[in-house]
C-alpha cells in the first residue's frame, strides 16, 4: 500500500479515520479550556499544566492492571462506549462552582479509560490494513493529530477568549458524541483478537514478554521519554505565554504535521530507520534556548521546528510492530500508548513544578536539555544491542 489513495479505499478506514478526527478536535479543545479554566482560578504553571496532561499521569495504572482488554474487548463496541464516556466527562468538567479536586478526579478517572482505548484502536487499525500498510495510515492518523490539533486549538482558543472556556468544554462533549454515533454507524462487528477473559494477570504476562526482548525495550523508552519531556515543555505553553498559548500549541501541531508527512509519506522506506535519533534531538535542541524568553515570533518558529521531530514516533511504531507477533499486537500498542501518555503526565507535573520554584521559561529549557540526554544515552544503548547477537523469539504461553 503506497498511496493516500488506495489507504482510503480500504474497507472501514475512513469511518475509523473520521471518528479519530473528531475525538482529536474534542480533546484539543477541552484541554486547551481546562487549563485556561484552573489557570484562571488557582494562578499555578502546576495546576495548568497538570489539567491539561494529567489524565496521562494514571495511563501507568492502566498499563498495569486493564491492558490485556485491548486485544480481548470487541473493538466496535469498546471504540463507541469510550467516546460517550470521555463526553460525560467532559460535560460533568463544564459544570460551575465545580472545586479543583473534583476537576483532577474528573480528569484522572478519564485517563484511567483512556488507558484502554489506544490498545484497542491502534489494534484495529492493525486489522483494517495489512501489514505493509500499518506505517501510511499510523502516519495520515499523525497528519490528522496535527491538522485537528490546529483546528482544536485555534477554535478552543476563540471561544475561549469570546465566550468562555466552560462553552468549549460543552462542544467538545457534542463532538465526542458524534465520534462514538461515526464509530457505531461506519464500523462492522468484529470479534474479539485474543481469547480469555481481560484479567491483570494477563497484563502483566503480556507486559513481562514484550518487555523482556532487549530490542523492543529500547524502542519503548525511545517511543516514551524524549518525546515525553518536550510534552512537558508544551504543558508551560499557557503559563509562558498566557495570551498565546493557543498560537503555540497550534504552531507545535504544525510542526507534527510536517514531521508526519516527511517521514510517512516523503522518506524513502531504506531511510527511514537511520533518522529516529536525529528526529528526537530535533524534538529537543530548538527548546533549549528558552531560558532566553524569545519574542513570541520566535518561539513559535522554534516550536513549530522542534515538532517535525514527533515523526520520530512513526519510525519507531514501525520498528515495534516488525519486533512484535501478531497476536499481541494491540497490547504492544496499548503499552506504547499507555506508556507515553503517563511520561507526558509525569513531565508535565516535573515542568509545571520546576517552573513553579523557578519560571516557565526556565523550565522548558530544562526539561528540553533532559530530553537531549537521554536520547543521546538510547543511541549508544542502541548500538550495542545491534552488535548483540539475536535470540530465539518469545512465545506466550
Amino acid at each position: 500500500m503506497r498511496s493516500y489513495r488506495e489507504l482510503f479505499r480500504t474497507p472501514e478506514f475512513t469511518p475509523f479515520f473520521l471518528s479519530g478526527s473528531v475525538q482529536t478536535i474534542a480533546r484539543t479543545m477541552s484541554g486547551l479550556a481546562l487549563g485556561t479554566l484552573v489557570y484562571r482560578a488557582t494562578e499555578s504553571p502546576l495546576l495548568s499544566a497538570v489539567s491539561m496532561f494529567g489524565s496521562s499521569l494514571v495511563q501507568v495504572l492502566g498499563a498495569t492492571f486493564l491492558l490485556s482488554a485491548a486485544d480481548r474487548l470487541p473493538p466496535r463496541a469498546a471504540l463507541t462506549t469510550l467516546p460517550l464516556l470521555f463526553a460525560a466527562a467532559t460535560a460533568a468538567l463544564a459544570l460551575p462552582g465545580l472545586p479543583v479536586w473534583g476537576i483532577f478526579a474528573i480528569v484522572l478517572a478519564k485517563g484511567l479509560v483512556e488507558s484502554v482505548g489506544g490498545g484497542v484502536r491502534w489494534g484495529l487499525l492493525n486489522e483494517i490494513l495489512s501489514k505493509d500498510g500499518y506505517l501510511l495510515g499510523r502516519s495520515v492518523f499523525n497528519m490528522m493529530t496535527g491538522l485537528m490539533q490546529i483546528a482544536g486549538y485555534a477554535t478552543g482558543g476563540a471561544l475561549v477568549a469570546l465566550l468562555s472556556p466552560r462553552a468549549s468544554l460543552l462542544l467538545a462533549a457534542a463532538l465526542y458524541v458524534l465520534g462514538a454515533v461515526v464509530v457505531r454507524l461506519g464500523l462492522t462487528r468484529r470479534p474479539p483478537r485474543t481469547t480469555g477473559r481481560p484479567s491483570a494477570t494477563a497484563t502483566w504476562r503480556a507486559n513481562a514478554l514484550l518487555w523482556s526482548s532487549a530490542p523492543r525495550r529500547q524502542v519503548y523508552l525511545a517511543l516514551w521519554i524524549p518525546n515525553g519531556l518536550v510534552v512537558g515543555c508544551e504543558s508551560l505553553y499557557v503559563s509562558y505565554a498566557p495570551d498565546s498559548a493557543g498560537t503555540l500549541f497550534a504552531c507545535a501541531a504544525l510542526g507534527m504535521l510536517t514531521g508526519d508527512v516527511l517521514v510517512g509519506r516523503l522518506l524513502p522506506p531504506r531511510l527511514r530507520p537511520r533518522l529516529g535519533f536525529p528526529l528526537l534531538l530535533l524534538l529537543a535542541v530548538p527548546y533549549v534556548p528558552f531560558l532566553l524568553r524569545p519574542p513570541l515570533p520566535l518561539a513559535a518558529a522554534a516550536v513549530t521546528l522542534a515538532s517535525v521531530g514527533f515523526g520520530a514516533s512513526l519510525v519507531q511504531q514501525e520498528r515495534l510492530m516488525a519486533l512484535t507477533p501478531d497476536t499481541l499486537a494491540g497490547q504492544a500498542l496499548g503499552l506504547d500508548s499507555a506508556g507515553r501518555l503517563t511520561m507526558q503526565g509525569v513531565a508535565a507535573a516535573l515542568a509545571g513544578s520546576v517552573a513553579q520554584l523557578t519560571s516557565p521559561a526556565s523550565a522548558m529549557t530544562a526539561m528540553a536539555t533532559g530530553s537531549v540526554a537521554v536520547t543521546l544515552l538510547l543511541m549508544v544503548a542502541a548500538r550495542r544491542t545491534e552488535r548483540a547477537p539475536a535470540k530465539v523469539p518469545e512465545r506466550l504461553s
